[in-house]
C-alpha cells in the first residue's frame, strides 16, 4: 500500500510540473554600448536597455562594444512586498 501511495505522489508531482506554464522570454536587438561582467547595455531606438548577466548566460560570438546583438531574456522578481488594500483598511476602521 505504501508503494502505491508513493507512486501516486510521484505521478502527481510529475504531472503538475508538466502542466506548469513556461517562463515567457523576450528579446531586444541592437548595438552594444557597454559590456561588464554582470551586465550588458544595448541601444534600442533611443532607449538604452541594461540587462543583467552572469556566469550562466550563454554568449556566442565576439561580444564587444559596437557589436549588434540579440539578447533573449526573461523577467524575474527580485523582491515582492504586498501591502494592504487601502479601501479595505478604511472599511475596517469605520466598522470599529
Amino acid at each position: 500500500m505504501k508503494i502505491a501511495a508513493m507512486f501516486t505522489g510521484v505521478a502527481l508531482l510529475v504531472a503538475s510540473t508538466a502542466f506548469a506554464a513556461p517562463v515567457k522570454t523576450y528579446q531586444v536587438t541592437g548595438p552594444v554600448l557597454e559590456v561588464k561582467e554582470d551586465r550588458i547595455v544595448v541601444q534600442k531606438g533611443k532607449e538604452k536597455w541594461e540587462i543583467a548577466k552572469d556566469k550562466d548566460s550563454k554568449v556566442s560570438g565576439d561580444l564587444k562594444v559596437g557589436s549588434k546583438v540579440t539578447v533573449q531574456y526573461s523577467m524575474k522578481a527580485a523582491s515582492i512586498e504586498a501591502k494592504a488594500d487601502a479601501k479595505a483598511a478604511k472599511k475596517d476602521k469605520k466598522k470599529k
